[in-house]
């Protein structure tokens, strides 16, 4: 039986880290206490990843204090390409940093393992361990928030590589950051649909919550942001359908918290797009937007006992 470890979790997003305490095994994690912080930026990539083991090496100091027991391990997982084998982020659309050695940095001024890894697969890891992905053999996880990408459940075995389901063309032939046009995140990641509001509006918000409200308001700006929204992310399913024929699609991060807001008109447009297709069944992930943290969690804890 494994023995409960104690690790620091981190979860690097594009507008927001994530970072929690976590008791745990490989098949069990309790989230001890937690903290939030704004993804810290520089002038460029490589300032903003500095800037991000910066940030990471403070809140894992701050969190190695709260409790008596020591701290076995940090997981921390980002957006974006990464090479887990090597610990390194090969590329990010959101935050810019190219090849940058970060389980080495965070190893040397931590002195602790770090496991480093993506942050969709971690939250996939996390959704099959603990949430709504239990029990599913093929299954995307796919979580919507200042991006968008999937984690590929194929066969049982939680795929390394792919999963860029953010930046499939579904075209609408608006340019996207990564330099292609037409990604499914331009016009469906929480932050396109708040950009995309604040633009239509004349009006500014910073959250795609705030759009939500107002689309169950009746706001016609909002409902119209919030129909192109739904329209990309049923199409960028139907190219997974079409490619992997998955029994479910989970749908988390930020955006999953609208719930039927979201879920409803999905479904209803997806049908509409089927047509020789496996329908996957759309599921809402039952970590929020905790998964990749848990994930994060899972990896360390893994790795330590490994």
């Amino acid at each position: 039986m494994a023995r409960t470890r104690y690790v620091v979790a981190v979860d690097v997003g594009g507008t927001d880290m994530k970072a929690a305490l976590v008791s745990g095994t490989p098949t069990a994690a309790t989230v001890v206490t937690s903290r939030r912080r704004a993804t810290p930026r520089g002038e460029d990539g490589t300032a903003t990843a500095h800037a991000v083991v910066g940030a990471i090496v403070d809140l894992v100091d701050e969190l190695r204090g709260v409790v008596d027991h020591p701290v076995d391990a940090v997981g921390v997982v980002v957006p974006g390409v990464v090479d887990e084998e090597e610990g390194i982020g090969v590329f990010s659309a959101n935050l810019g940093w190219r090849d940058f050695p970060f389980r080495l940095l965070l190893a040397e001024r931590t002195g602790l393992p770090v496991s480093f890894g993506h942050d969709v697969r971690a939250g996939g890891l996390a959704e099959h361990r603990l949430g709504n992905a239990r029990g599913l053999t093929d299954v995307v996880i796919m979580p919507i928030g200042t991006g968008i990408a999937a984690a590929l459940m194929i066969g049982g075995r939680l795929h390394v590589h792919g999963g860029e389901l953010g930046h499939v063309d579904v075209g609408h032939g608006e340019p996207c950051g990564c330099g292609q046009r037409g990604c499914v995140e331009t016009v469906a990641s929480s932050a396109a649909i708040a950009r995309r509001y604040s633009a239509r509006a004349g009006k500014q918000v910073n959250r795609a919550s705030v759009v939500a409200d107002l689309v169950r308001a009746g706001d016609p700006d909002a409902v119209a942001v919030w129909h192109d929204a739904v329209d990309a992310l049923a199409k960028g399913i139907l190219i997974a359908a079409t490619l992997l024929g998955p029994e479910a699609v989970v749908l988390g991060g930020g955006l999953a918290l609208a719930g039927d807001l979201l879920i409803e008109p999905l479904r209803k447009r997806l049908a509409e797009l089927i047509v020789f297709q496996r329908q996957p069944e759309l599921l809402l992930a039952a970590l929020g937007d905790e998964a990749g943290c848990l994930g994060a969690a899972l990896m360390a804890i893994d790795a330590v006992e490994a």
